[in-house]
């Protein structure tokens, strides 16, 4: 498996919004700098993020992101989604005529090994990949 740039820019994000006071709304320009991610590709990437809950978005001033729900209660799995789009297992179908059982086959084992992605990230809190060392 390989994260998209996306997604480990997301991630970097909330790892560091963990990080700050719970109250307290942080501004994409600071977020950006704090983990050196380009500010307009942060904004792309924060936006499906507080459409399925994972951050607040407060306007204003003193505006900017918050996390919406504790660290663990933030999966690692959601965050990918939520930025990349369900996962899938996918194998393509290119045989023809006796090969079309090979593709069946290809793709319950391409299907199968997406379910045991879903299945480890599901199992990694926001909380657990942001713990400091």
């Amino acid at each position: 498996m390989k994260l998209t740039r996306a997604s480990s820019y997301a991630l970097q994000a909330l790892a560091y919004l963990v990080d700050q006071p719970t109250d307290k709304s942080m501004a994409s320009h600071i977020v950006a700098e704090a983990r050196g991610i380009p500010e307009r590709f942060l904004l792309k990437v924060l936006q499906p993020l507080v459409a399925v809950g994972v951050l607040r978005s407060i306007k204003g001033p003193n505006g900017g992101y918050r996390l919406a729900r504790p660290p663990k209660q933030i999966t690692l799995l959601e965050v990918v989604e939520a930025v990349d789009g369900p996962i899938r297992g996918a194998a393509p179908a290119v045989g023809k005529d006796g090969a079309a059982s090979l593709d069946k086959r290809l793709q319950v084992v391409c299907e199968g090994a997406a379910d045991l992605v879903r299945e480890r990230l599901g199992k990694v809190t926001l909380a657990e990949l942001a713990k400091s060392k």
